[in-house]
């Protein structure tokens, strides 16, 4: 993601995957809430092919990202399915300035066979969600 190689991290996805940013920290049902990103397959590929169009003026310039990821724990591993969640800090650069983002991410993921994993569900969290943002002009 920080290198903007959007095709092959679109390709991490599972067919019914969910991407989903809540506007709030605790849980809630995203189909009755408003959500910063509530995506599915199909909208994780728009979302992609946006970025990738050259035509997603939020991103011209391309923000100059970078992510620390931190605390990666298995929560739970079913032999099919494995979750884990992980903190994350990232730095954005972009004319001119300078944007921090924080969170907790929680990954679903499917398979592992010969084909590896694949993201079923990803869940982004940031610190002071439920805050006035400046605009998430990049993918988390």
């Amino acid at each position: 993601m920080d290198e903007s190689r959007y095709a092959e991290w679109e390709r991490l996805w599972d067919d019914d995957a969910v991407y989903w940013v809540p506007a709030r920290a605790e849980d809630y049902d995203p189909g009755r809430y408003v959500s910063i990103i509530y995506d599915d397959r199909d909208g994780i590929r728009s979302r992609v092919e946006r970025l990738r169009s050259g035509l997603a003026y939020s991103q011209e310039p391309r923000s100059q990202v970078r992510r620390v990821i931190s605390n990666i724990r298995l929560l739970s591993d079913d032999g099919d399915v494995v979750e884990v969640a992980s903190n994350f800090a990232a730095l954005e650069h972009r004319l001119g300035r300078w944007t921090q983002w924080a969170g907790r991410t929680e990954h679903r993921l499917r398979g592992g066979g010969v084909g590896g994993y694949r993201i079923a569900r990803k869940k982004v969290v940031l610190v002071g969600c439920d805050a006035d943002l400046p605009m998430l002009q990049f993918l988390l």
